[in-house]
């Protein structure tokens, strides 16, 4: 198991909400697709990069947008909350602050104040 990886009691309040209609061929484990999609919107790094120990990268995130389709991913979120008693926080980007070394990009070079003195005068 992984460090972020879904501890058993994560997985035994998941495991009864996923479709489990299997036609052809056997599906692949969805505790270990589910840590491959969990591992890549951790870290925003592409689908295809996705480790192999959590599958095919395909897999997940095909899975990925037939349960997102099919409504999945909102009764995953309620069930998890409902088992924590509501006590989950989430934070998403736009209430994190931006790295020191992230505020060093180019600055634009054209001062508008300047300009419009310079013209004045």
């Amino acid at each position: 198991m992984a460090r972020f990886d879904l501890t058993d009691f994560e997985w035994s309040v998941i495991q009864p909400l996923l479709p489990n209609k299997s036609r052809g061929v056997a599906r692949l484990d969805d505790r270990r697709v589910l840590n491959g999609i969990f591992w890549r919107l951790r870290t925003g790094a592409p689908w295809a990069d996705i480790p192999a120990r959590y599958g095919p990268h395909t897999t997940c995130v095909n899975r990925f947008n037939r349960w997102r389709k099919a409504g999945v991913w909102d009764r995953i979120l309620s069930a998890v909350s409902k088992a924590y008693d509501g006590d989950i926080q989430m934070i998403d980007s736009s209430s994190i602050r931006v790295h020191q070394h992230a505020a060093n990009g180019q600055k634009n070079r054209h001062d508008p104040v300047a300009w419009v003195a310079r013209a004045v005068g």
